[in-house]
Formats: C-alpha cells, structure tokens, sequence
C-alpha cells in the first residue's frame, strides 16, 4: 500500500448507501481506501488508528471526544421510527426487571440508549452481548433483545417476539426530538497534521452524498437486491433515514450526551466539537 494513502471507515450496512454512492461509482480517489465493517468495529479500529476518518456509533463519539472531531452535515439519524434499531421482546420494558436481555455487540449508541432507559426506570435486566443472527434462535435465549442494522429489517422480529419497540421513535416519543445514531469523525491528530487532506476528504464525502441523494432510486434497487426485501419496506426506510446533521439534531445529540452522562453511561460531559 502507497504510504500516502488513508484509510477511511465505511458502514457494511445499507444505511449509509446515500453517503458512499459517489465514492463507489468513481469518485474514490487512489489515495484514499475504504474500510468496510460494522460500527462497533469502525469504532475500534479509529480509536486505534488503523483508520483515520471514519463514521461510527454517536455514543462512542461522546465517550472518545478528547481525541475526535464531527464531521459537519453528516450522519445516520431519524426522527421518529427507524426500522433498522430495534429491542424484540417477550415483556413490556417495565417487565424486564432481572430478565435476560441481549445486545449486538454491533453498535455504541443504541446500546448506551437502551441502557440509560433502564436506569430512568430503573429496571436493571441481566445484560449479555453476543451476535444476534437469527430471530428464532434469539427468540428462545433471551426474555429480549437489542438488534440493529439490516438483519433488524431482514428478519420477521415482530411474529417472534411480542414486542418490537423501534428506539427511534422510542427517543421522539421522550424527546420530540430526531435521534442520531451514527457520526462521521476524524482523529484529532490527524486533522491538526493533514488539514487540508481532511478538508478535501470531507468535501468528497458531502458530494458522494449529494449524488447518493439524486440517485435515491438506484441505492433503493441495491438495498432491495442485497436484503433480499420487497422494494417498499427499504422505500420506507429511507424516507425515515437521514444522513445530514443540521442544528436540530446537533442539539438532541447534546440533550443524548448530557443525558447518558446524567445516568451515568458517560464519565464525563462530551463536548460537541466540528473539525473546521
């Protein structure tokens, strides 16, 4: 590999299809290298530098804001339902009290949301984190469980499970506000030390996404082609999924943060700071 090359994270899942679709159809420029996985490992990797500019889970900004900094005018968000980030289970959340409930160890934020639920109505389940592949399977070992991404919209969670409560809507129905569940970010040090090839690699992202949007009907077939789902349910999903950050929802991310922090998921107060 070129030394001068980066390395940039990219979200396995479909949800971030409108952010890539330029920098998959040509716009990708040799020095730069995507770095598919899922956001929990996204996270790790910039956290250790493997990758430099990545999008991952907005609680694990909040956690690590010391050493990142927000890209502006991007995310994953919703407001209202998602689809895509749900708990399944066999109890109302009031009942889960010492109850077995399982997280994929996919995602930061919808965890750290889940768990600062708990502590408001403090309820305290037997937590696990393990894969959570098949809804039938997780169905007979766990009273519930938190499930994200494209597996959350390929499965039928709602014919095994009583319950399907999408955290989404959850948040707005607490909030009456947009939730964001996933941030890009740079590593601090590498903004200082290559600001410009910051610059210019945010500005390839903000434009793969314009394209991402104009073309909205392509990413639409891909998803469907790939989930193997009828076309109408990732219609659906992406008129509630949002990939911009605007001042609405910069401001719920603060209310999230001071949130988690109050309820002690946070050690201390993440400060909201854009690379500029």
């Amino acid at each position: 590999m070129n030394e001068s090359q980066i390395n940039m994270g990219k979200i396995s899942y479909i949800n971030a299809s409108p952010v890539f679709y330029g920098l998959d159809r040509g716009l990708l420029p040799d020095w730069l290298k995507m770095i598919p996985d899922v956001p929990s490992v996204l996270n790790q990797k910039i956290m250790a530098g493997e990758i430099k500019i990545s999008p991952i889970s907005a609680a694990f900004y909040a956690m690590n804001h010391n050493d990142l900094l927000l890209l502006p005018d991007l995310s994953i968000s919703c407001h209202g339902p998602v689809l895509s980030v749900l708990l399944a289970s066999h109890h109302p959340i009031e009942d889960l009290n010492n109850k077995t409930v399982v997280f994929t160890p996919e995602s930061a934020s919808s965890t750290s949301f889940l768990k600062m639920i708990f502590n408001q109505k403090k309820i305290a389940p037997h937590f696990e984190v393990r894969p959570v592949n098949n809804c039938q399977t997780a169905s007979t070992n766990a009273d519930a469980v938190l499930v994200i991404g494209d597996i959350a919209l390929t499965q039928p969670w709602n014919t095994v499970f009583e319950y399907c409560i999408d955290l989404g809507q959850l948040w707005y129905k607490m909030t009456q506000m947009p939730f964001v569940f996933a941030v890009w970010v740079v590593r601090r040090s590498f903004a200082k030390k290559y600001p410009d090839r910051t610059r210019k690699i945010h500005e390839l992202l903000l434009t793969s996404k314009s394209q991402g949007y104009r073309h909205l009907d392509q990413i639409i077939q891909a998803g469907q082609k790939k989930l193997n789902i009828d076309a109408s349910i990732v219609t659906r999903y992406f008129d509630l999924l949002h990939c911009n950050l605007n001042n609405e929802k910069v401001k719920a991310m603060g209310v999230f943060f001071d949130s988690l922090f109050d309820q002690g998921v946070l050690l201390d107060k993440a400060d909201i700071e854009f690379f500029k």
